[in-house]
């Protein structure tokens, strides 16, 4: 039993590993119009004629010198709400970098050095990418606008200032006046004691002709650093979420369904649509391990100018300088545009549209508090696979979570609460394991009893496998010999289980920067003993397996699972002792492929290992499993043992009649045949 449990687990490790190697979700299509975004555009463009040629503005454009605004907003003690640290330019109106104070990057710093910018979390940053500087928060034209502006917005110089006073700013104001008639202002503020950045949209028209609805694109976030480096996390993704009616029952009652966008060092498409099947959308936005930007409507005129979401790659001019070797990394970021419809107002008149991007961790709990509608990020990210979203495994994923949560108020410790919960786990599954093993201690005694006979039937029926097969089978029904269903439950209960703590720990926020013991200070990041920095050469790759730093965990957990395998019992069967044999190399292998995992996962199979070398080792010497075989008047006939007494009994009777049949054809044919002699006779 404990033999198929290491495979079974050896096995979805190895699915876990190798799927995105093997089956590579496929590429994006080449960037197509969504049908939102067909709509966002197609609609101001609509009309039975062209838009007028626009009038030129009353007054003359204000030319501005090119200023970047630095802010720092709430700064109070680390782990308080809405502490940023903005740096705002005029050029496009972009917000260059945003630093949470509430976070910092690493563990063991000082309060002094927690005070630090350098040491706060980088949420976005700006880069120069294929030549032109990124920023987020960007306003650019779309089709049905671009006849408006004399220079692209995104590249602009707008005018700046404080908002909404110089005395005690909470955000910037910028505004763009081209000569088109229309006058764009746009606003980004920051809610005090909150993760929220709310951006006002502002569409005056000073000279334009008629009203007319205007596409645009807006990027909530464009540069979002990698926060983790975790190689079974690919990070940054962007992502945008919509509302699809759900259930039958209720048809008003809806959910929102996500679509995702990981970036692809491999190369291919450098943007495209992001396809969420819906009638509105909920949220769009970049993400990584911990910590995301979304954009929503902030009211309901705001959420319905949302027509749909686009991704972008972004390359990294400098790491492409510095590392040309390696191919498509530069493209290590991802941005999205959101496709806004916005209508320009009577001459004389103004509109505002308002927007709030929720700018801080992925924390379940304030996640959730901030917008309902954000647990459909918490879900992929605990949906355990690539980009597919399986249910039963997310419901196992947010179980597990909600136990170590009370764990750790247990415990206080977030790696205890990982031991205990391995722990509690295999305590509720020790009944049916001890059913399970005593069934299988009974089957491999009456087959080790039985294996002379086997061999004299290999031998008797060496050059007919069929036969061979049908004989066996029909003395192991005789015996009643059928491998016990029930030694496969606990099986088949714990690889699910594996699957959801697996997904839990990778995405886990609370794990992030919690010690256990000793060296080991972050459970979402290997356990990290010593500094390496060594690379080992590859063969077919140019690129070097690096390994910086010395995990003691993945290598104790080979260690327990080799010495696991070697206390499990000798199997009498050649096949399964060669199997035995080849899965003492899987240890290895997994180690391997594990190395880098979180600490929190390692800590997890190591108790689970250890647990299984206890039962092998204590608690079978003092509760002996009992593989003697019960008394007739006890027995009951399995279900296996059920169908294949039925799978036989029909084949008897297949038998039966065919032999029947062709006894009576002989008859029937010899008949004819002394009747056909009479005949000849006669005539």
């Amino acid at each position: 039993m404990e033999k198929r449990l290491l495979l079974a687990i050896t096995l979805s490790v190895a699915v876990l590993v190798l799927w995105q190697w093997v089956f590579p979700p496929p590429p994006p299509a080449e960037p197509t119009e969504t049908p939102a975004a067909a709509s966002a555009l197609s609609a101001p463009s609509a009309t039975p004629s062209a838009p007028e040629k626009p009038q030129p503005p009353p007054v003359s454009t204000v030319l501005v010198d090119e200023a970047e605004r630095t802010l720092e907003i709430d700064l109070g003690q680390p782990g308080e709400a809405g502490a940023y640290r903005a740096v705002f330019s005029n050029r496009g109106a972009r917000l260059v970098e945003l630093k949470l104070k509430s976070y910092v990057d690493r563990v063991g710093l000082s309060d002094a050095e927690r005070l630090e910018p350098e040491h706060w979390i980088q949420l976005v940053r700006s880069v120069e990418s294929s030549g032109a500087l990124s920023g987020s928060l960007l306003l650019r034209s779309d089709v049905s606008s671009r006849d408006l502006e004399r220079e692209p917005l995104e590249r602009a110089l707008w005018t700046m200032k404080p908002w909404p006073d110089a005395n005690a700013p909470r955000g910037v104001e910028f505004e763009l006046a081209q000569g088109s008639g229309l006058r764009l202002v746009k606003r980004a503020h920051f809610e005090p004691g909150t993760y929220r950045l709310r951006v006002e949209l502002e569409l005056h028209n000073d000279a334009l002709a008629g009203e007319r609805a205007l596409g645009f694109l807006f990027s909530p976030a464009e540069v979002m650093p990698l926060e983790s480096g975790d190689t079974f996390y690919v990070e940054p993704q962007s992502i945008a979420a919509g509302r699809t009616a759900e259930g039958v029952r209720n048809r008003d009652s809806t959910a929102p369904k996500l679509a995702a966008q990981q970036r692809d060092d491999r190369g291919g498409p450098t943007s495209g649509p992001l396809e969420v099947p819906a009638d509105e959308l909920s949220f769009a936005g970049v993400h990584n391990k911990f910590f995301a930007m979304l954009l929503r409507g902030a009211d309901a005129n705001a959420t319905a100018t949302l027509r749909g979401a686009r991704w972008r790659r972004m390359a990294d001019d400098e790491l492409a300088r510095t590392k040309p070797a390696s191919s498509g990394a530069n493209w290590s970021f991802m941005a999205t545009d959101v496709v806004l419809e916005l209508r320009a107002p009577a001459v004389g008149e103004s509109r505002k549209y308002e927007y709030i991007i929720y700018a801080g961790p992925k924390q379940s709990q304030m996640l959730v508090d901030d917008f309902a509608d954000h647990q459909a990020l918490l879900e992929y990210d605990r949906s355990g696979t690539c980009c597919v979203p399986v249910p039963f495994v997310t419901s196992i994923a947010n179980g597990l979570t909600w136990l170590l949560a009370m764990l750790h108020k247990l415990t206080g410790n977030w790696g205890a609460a990982i031991i205990l919960m391995t722990i509690l786990v295999r305590l509720a599954l020790f009944p049916a394991t001890r059913k399970s093993q005593t069934a299988m201690a009974r089957f491999q005694k009456k087959m080790k009893r039985l294996q002379p006979q086997i061999d004299e039937l290999k031998r008797k029926f060496e050059g007919d496998p069929a036969k061979q097969r049908e004989a066996q089978q029909k003395m192991m029904l005789e015996h009643g010999m059928t491998p016990p269903l029930g030694g496969c439950l606990p099986m088949f209960v714990q690889v699910p289980i594996f699957f959801g703590l697996f997904s839990a720990l990778r995405t886990d926020f609370e794990l992030r920067q919690q010690p256990f013991l000793l060296w080991m200070s972050d459970l979402s990041k290997p356990d990290r003993l010593l500094e390496l920095g060594w690379q080992i050469p590859l063969p077919f790759t140019d690129a070097p397996f690096v390994i910086e730093h010395l995990n003691l965990l993945p290598l104790l957990m080979v260690v327990l699972w080799v010495a696991q395998q070697a206390l499990m019992p000798k199997p009498t069967d050649e096949q399964q002792a060669q199997m035995q044999k080849m899965m003492m190399f899987m240890p290895i292998v997994m180690g391997f492929a594990l190395y880098n995992y979180a600490a929190g996962l390692s800590l997890y199979m190591i108790t689970q290992s250890g647990i299984g070398i206890l039962e092998n080792t204590v608690v079978k010497k003092i509760w002996p499993i009992d593989d003697s075989e019960p008394p007739p008047s006890e027995k009951k006939e399995g279900f296996l043992q059920t169908m294949m007494r039925r799978a036989a009994q029909m084949q008897q009777d297949r038998d039966g009649k065919d032999r029947d049949g062709k006894d009576r054809d002989g008859k029937d044919r010899g008949r004819d045949g002394g009747r056909g002699g009479k005949n000849g006779k006669r005539s």
